[in-house]
């Protein structure tokens, strides 16, 4: 079983930036795929970002494109989420999720690992 931990999360003025971490405990996840999603209070969870296992390759959400970037250091088991040029509407909760497999996805619904999420808000 993986455990995921998120953490970064906070206030931030609109064009800053955070960074979210993703720390998995209980086994590797170096050969599962990851992503990011988020969710807004009164709106549904949505995707955000992914990776696949290796890194080399990503996917994001149209909105997020250009100012976030998702990596990870499998020698840490860690996944991050560069977030810059944060705008009042990407104000939500930040999930860590993880896939069973190694192929990343764009889907909310394809991850069996969850975290428990980080509160991220933009101030305008």
């Amino acid at each position: 079983q993986v455990q995921l931990v998120e953490s970064g999360g906070g206030l931030v003025q609109a064009g800053g930036s955070l960074r979210l971490s993703c720390a998995a405990s209980g086994r590797t996840i170096s050969s599962y795929a990851m992503g990011w999603l988020r969710q807004a209070p009164g709106k549904e969870r949505e995707f955000v970002a992914a990776i696949n296992w290796s890194g080399a390759i990503t996917y994001y959400s149209d909105s997020v494109k250009g100012r976030f970037t998702i990596s990870r250091d499998n020698a840490k088991n860690t996944v991050y989420l560069q977030m810059n040029s944060l705008k009042p509407e990407d104000t939500a909760v930040y999930t860590c999720a993880g896939r069973g497999v190694p192929v990343a996805t764009t889907s909310a619904r394809s991850y069996n690992y969850w975290g428990q999420g980080t509160q991220v808000t933009v101030s305008s």
